[in-house]
């Protein structure tokens, strides 16, 4: 087994009575990209802070094996071997596209091996170019490029994308999760757009109030929520009570639906994708209205008012509208979660956050 890029254990950091980061673990594995995914004020950056050495708190952390703090021993930011990717580029304006990349090599080569990287995210052809000249994507570029030359051990990105407009920041972020991939290099990020953290991760940590709420593959917290938080921070979703009455099925509003046969009988609350819910004609499903709908190009997002209160959503290329009458079938097998309140254990302004959040997406 390889040593981890990363392995944190414990990590604590407070602003006074406020616990920023609460006893956190987080691994990264060599040549993985973990996406650190969760709501403003989660502790992510906080936790990204601790790694780097930018601010001190409690708990351990080893970067390529070596222990860089905990206890009495503390490695500033500098030697640690850990490269950072923020939001502003904070290229040095005087120094061309090529000196910025080269920044902090050593040796005779150090240009040869900038021009490689530049080359490698397809921006060699900027290299004489000042930061003044190029676009705001191509500095983004230029800073990864900055970050790679000096082949650190762990790369730490903090929301680098976000300023983006929304057509450029796709084809950025997916330019720099290929170099990342071709580099071999091992990647935190930051962020709270669940779709980036879904879309580029080879693993996603929720997070919430500093504390982790589930860690696993994109596919697995989003189908598989270990708790009522991640299942409405994660994703669309309705949550419908639900009753598991024997292995395999429980009983909604919207009639049986399949759940997971080692689902633990009694009260739950199920986890409706839109993706989930099928719409035909009114007699050959549950019978509901739609109340509205969001034409999105390929298909529609319907908000459906079902027959005895509540209202779910559905994704569908039907041409629908307010008013009319529709038939839902739920399809596949349903996540569950306890009843858990979500936001009862979270401080008052995260707890805002969460339902803001949470709120959005209903």
């Amino acid at each position: 087994m390889s040593v981890a890029a990363l392995d944190a254990r414990a990590l604590v950091r407070r602003f006074g009575d406020v616990v920023a980061v609460d006893h956190v673990d987080l691994t990264v594995r060599q040549g993985e990209l973990v996406a650190l995914l969760g709501p403003s004020g989660c502790g992510k950056t906080s936790i990204l802070r601790l790694v780097a050495g930018l601010d001190r708190g409690a708990g351990t952390v080893d970067i390529a094996g070596v222990r860089m703090s905990g206890g009495a021993r503390f490695v500033p930011p500098e030697a640690r071997g850990v490269g950072l990717v923020f939001q502003d580029s904070v290229l040095f304006p005087h120094l061309d596209v090529a000196g910025n990349a080269a920044f902090g090599l050593r040796g005779a080569d150090r240009m040869a091996q900038a021009g490689r990287i530049l080359d490698l995210l397809g921006i060699a052809h900027l290299a004489a170019r000042m930061p003044s000249e190029i676009s705001g994507g191509e500095q983004q570029r230029v800073a990864l490029a900055r970050t790679l030359a000096a082949r650190p051990a762990l790369v730490l990105l903090d929301e680098p994308f976000s300023h983006l407009d929304a057509s450029l920041r796709e084809r950025v972020r997916d330019e720099t999760v290929a170099a990342l991939r071709r580099t071999g290099t091992s990647a935190l990020l930051v962020t709270h757009d669940q779709g980036e953290a879904l879309a580029v991760a080879d693993r996603v940590v929720v997070m919430g109030a500093g504390r982790v709420h589930q860690a696993g593959h994109p596919a697995e917290v989003y189908r598989r929520p270990a708790d009522r938080f991640t299942a409405e921070f994660v994703g669309r979703s309705t949550l419908l009570p639900a009753r598991v009455t024997r292995p395999g099925v429980a009983v909604t509003p919207l009639g049986q639906v399949a759940v997971d046969p080692e689902t633990p009988p009694g009260a739950r609350l199920a986890v409706l994708r839109p993706e989930s819910v099928s719409l035909t004609d009114p007699a050959a499903g549950l019978g509901a209205t739609v109340v509205r709908a969001s034409f999105r190009g390929a298909d529609r997002l319907v908000r459906i008012a079902l027959p005895g209160g509540g209202e779910i959503e559905a994704v569908t290329p039907a041409d629908l509208g307010p008013g009319d009458r529709v038939g839902v079938i739920v399809e596949g097998v349903v996540a569950t979660v306890a009843d858990d309140g979500a936001a009862a254990h979270l401080t008052p302004r995260a707890a805002d956050l969460w339902e803001r959040e949470a709120s959005a997406r209903r």
